[in-house]
């Protein structure tokens, strides 16, 4: 029986508008929140004070990647990637390790024939997560040997299975661009596969595409050099008789006709979201676009769209299916409020609204408040072309062509599918009787329904029957940041949309737990307790720990900044001053804010939102009236702060930096009143760049001795000064031109440098003079993240996971 809206506000104690707005956010009925626990309500309420969280991740991205004025150059990331290449092609006879790492010298990728069996890395070690995956938009199985299987990481690159997901491989850990967030098989030649890099679906993310990657030969991935300048590829679609190419692009759809794909021409002028080729016909195919809530069709192999016609109001991102059995049926999933369901019975010309009608009657909010984000549609059946999926949060199924849905998955549930879907593919063998196995592609991974008429079918939720999770050595965990006890050898990173995580030493890549839900973001391990770790949701809500991060926070309890589930409100509140975090209460700060542990002191942290917020009893008990206490130490610039560093010689000398590249110093933290001094863009010798300030890195024996690190693709990201900031040399003159996210120095040897860029990782032994590329382990991928434990060195990359080396 339904649940209202009103039996369920009084069940959970809640006001019934807050129960309308949880359901169509969510994109789930009553009666999933009605057994959702208390802890996954608290937090579902919580993020309605976050709301379209993609497109903060997005934002920071970007502020991250914009020169001086504030731009990102065309095909940046490919020219830095192709300068690393230059770089381990260089004279033969160079040093063969650098720092302790191994560099150079050519890179050999898996070979898709064949047995699998990724990158040898001699020196570093994958720690995983291989249980957790990441945000995945495409899957492709091959159509005669379906245990041959794709998954396209949006930015860890491309994997391959050789067992159907029992375990993924990497194709090439130095692809030339690993954002990949879409596949295609040519029908003619299931052997070539087509390959589009960047993220569109963010409409500010047009940076970290490089173009098409094709498959040539067996092993090798190269650039289709004609597409190098498509800042995000959302979708590939091949005809049937793989003559023509289409792609989907922010900027419009694109179209190749020579067997080269050596020219392209734009057929449609608006961002596409979405296309796709009639599974017969070789002359028509469908678009949606993405924000405008338009639909097209063409008739001429794609050379002219037509507008398709439709009922009732469309807006947004509107994804599009041929139904297999009869193709002249084609569903529509528009964005919308929360997600509108539209039928074709004339080959997509035009469309009649659905009534998608949920359990309780009314239409069901199948897309959430993400459909711009999450949103897939699937009508494969081969005998039946009323049955259809659709997929935003959570994944619901029709078996009437539309007229009513039932949700078959439960974001909340961990044996559940994933939240958060943005692929759904038959297995080759899928034939609606005997075989009616589907794979999806989530925020999670890769997922498996054995068969689709089963799973999902409980009474009530959670809907966990018939999942079957497929992360198995799929690495594509995208971290933030990490941090470990050198004692206890416990490593925690905070990750994109998959919480704060933990490991265990001697567990094994595929055992990491989550001890905190939502977006992961900066982390620290107290050094004089291995129990004690800190971490952070969202514009600097700072969690803490306290038995080794072994336990989830499951009520919301563990905020330190100053949040609390209020029980006689059934709602969150804020601690009064001093035992509250302003900046997080207000939102101002980075959506992945920096927050650091002082290593002499270890219950002092300092925070970074407008000002610089610092808490002398990190440890302190924590009530809903009480906890550590913070109090503002640096005023506003007026801009955020980005990164802060406190020297292991002083723990008076405090460098800051802000988004616009301000840097300050001082050295008198621990007073009560620091005086702050501007270090950039003063004296003979300033420090230049005017971009966002990526890390302050202290020398371990020397406070006057500091390194600063910038985003932004410009050649000059690392500088240095030995003079307490009063001047400054560039270092960076052998990197690419990349954003340079983080920086380590050899605790036993400070000339020896490291650095994680947005194309990998480099090392020095000459402070920073000049550099030398990884050639195995961290690959081509963003290392966000660089840190110690002893003489061994840690490394979260976003988007494969966590690495370390040992140096000693």
């Amino acid at each position: 029986m339904a649940i209202s809206d009103a039996d369920l506000a009084a069940r959970r104690g809640l006001p019934v508008e807050l129960v309308e707005t949880l359901r169509r956010t969510r994109g789930t009925t009553n009666e999933s929140l009605a057994r959702a626990p208390e802890g996954v309500l608290r937090r579902a309420i919580r993020r309605l004070s976050v709301p379209d969280a993609p497109r903060a991740r997005l934002l920071q991205q970007l502020r991250k990647s914009r020169d001086d004025e504030g731009r990102v150059p065309a095909d940046a990331l490919g020219r830095a990637v192709r300068q690393c290449r230059t770089l381990r092609a260089r004279d033969t006879r160079a040093p063969r390790e650098v720092a302790g790492v191994p560099v150079l010298g050519a890179v050999t990728p898996l070979a898709l024939v064949g047995a699998a069996a990724g990158l040898s890395a001699q020196r570093w070690q994958w720690l995983g997560p291989g249980n957790i995956g990441g945000r995945t938009r495409a899957i492709v199985v091959h159509p005669q040997e379906p245990q041959r299987m794709l998954a396209a990481s949006a930015a860890g690159g491309v994997w391959f299975s050789a067992n159907g997901g029992a375990r993924w491989d990497p194709v090439d850990d130095f692809m030339a661009n690993l954002a990949v967030s879409c596949l295609a098989l040519d029908p003619q030649n299931p052997n070539l596969v087509y390959a589009g890099t960047g993220e569109g679906f963010g409409n500010i993310d047009a940076l970290r595409g490089g173009g098409i990657f094709r498959i040539v030969g067996a092993a090798s991935w190269q650039l289709i050099t004609a597409t190098k300048d498509f800042g995000a590829v959302n979708r590939i679609a091949v005809s049937r008789n793989a003559k023509v190419v289409l792609a989907a692009t922010p900027g419009g759809l694109m179209r190749s006709a020579d067997a080269a794909r050596a020219t392209w021409a734009s057929v449609l002028p608006s961002g596409v979201a979405d296309v796709k080729c009639h599974p017969r016909l070789s002359t028509r195919a469908i678009a949606g676009g993405l924000t405008d809530g338009r639909a097209w069709y063409s008739t001429s192999r794609g050379k002219t769209w037509k507008p398709a016609a439709h009922d009732g109001a469309w807006s947004g991102r509107i994804e599009l299916a041929y139904a297999r059995k009869n193709p002249n049926v084609v569903y529509a999933s528009v964005q919308g409020t929360a997600g509108g369901l539209w039928r074709s019975t004339d080959g997509g010309k035009h469309y009649r609204q659905c009534a998608a009608l949920g359990s309780d009657g009314k239409p069901a909010p199948f897309l959430g408040d993400q459909g711009w984000y999450g949103n897939v549609v699937w009508a494969d059946d081969p005998t039946d072309e009323n049955l259809l999926l659709v997929g935003g949060v959570n994944l619901w199924r029709s078996t009437d062509g539309g007229a009513t849905l039932r949700e078959i998955s439960t974001w909340w549930d961990d044996a559940s599918a994933h939240a958060d879907h943005h692929a759904i593919v038959s297995h080759p063998g899928y034939d609606g009787t005997t075989n009616r196995c589907v794979f999806f592609g989530n925020d999670g991974g890769v997922y498996k329904a054995d068969d689709l008429n089963a799973v999902g079918r409980e009474a009530e939720p959670p809907f966990v029957r018939g999942w079957t999770e497929l992360n198995n050595n799929y690495g594509v965990t995208q971290f933030y940041g990490g941090a470990v006890h050198a004692g206890s050898g416990r490593v925690v990173g905070g990750a994109q949309d998959n919480g704060t995580l933990a490991f265990a030493p001697n567990a094994g890549s595929e055992h990491w737990n989550s001890w905190f839900g939502g977006d992961g973001g900066w982390c620290a391990s107290d050094p004089s307790d291995p129990q004690v770790f800190y971490g952070e949701y969202v514009y600097l809500n700072i969690h803490r720990n306290s038995d080794g991060a072994a336990t989830s926070d499951t009520q919301g309890e563990r905020y330190i900044s100053g949040q609390f589930w209020d029980a006689t409100r059934n709602d969150w509140a804020w601690k009064p001053v001093p035992f509250q975090i302003p900046d997080a209460r207000t939102q101002d700060a980075l959506f992945i804010a920096p927050f650091v542990l002082d290593t002499k002191r270890s219950q002092r942290l300092l925070a970074g939102g407008l000002s610089v917020w610092e808490t002398n009893d990190a440890k302190a008990p924590n009530t809903p009236t009480s906890g550590p206490r913070w109090r503002a130490i640096k005023p506003g610039t007026g801009k955020l702060v980005t990164a802060i560093g406190i020297s292991p010689a002083d723990s008076d000398v405090v460098w800051v930096g802000h988004e616009d590249g301000a840097v300050f110093r001082t050295t008198n933290g621990t007073s009560g009143a620091p005086a702050w001094q501007r270090c950039d863009h003063i004296g003979t010798k300033p420090l230049a760049p005017r971009r966002y300030c990526t890390r302050l890195v202290p020398h371990p024996t020397d406070a006057r001795w500091a390194y600063a690190t910038f985003g932004g693709f410009a050649g000059d990201n690392v500088w240095v000064t030995r003079d307490g900031g009063a001047t400054w040399a560039a270092l960076g003159a052998t990197l690419p031109a990349a954003p340079v996210h983080t920086l380590a120095i050899h605790p036993q040897r400070p000339s020896w440098l490291y650095v994680g860029t947005e194309v990998g990782l480099f090392a020095s032994e000459d402070g920073g003079a000049t550099w030398s590329p990884t050639n195995e382990g961290p690959a081509n991928v963003s290392a966000d993240e660089l840190f110690w434990a002893g003489q061994t060195l840690y490394c979260a990359t976003h988007g494969r996971g966590m690495y370390r080396i040992d140096l000693a």
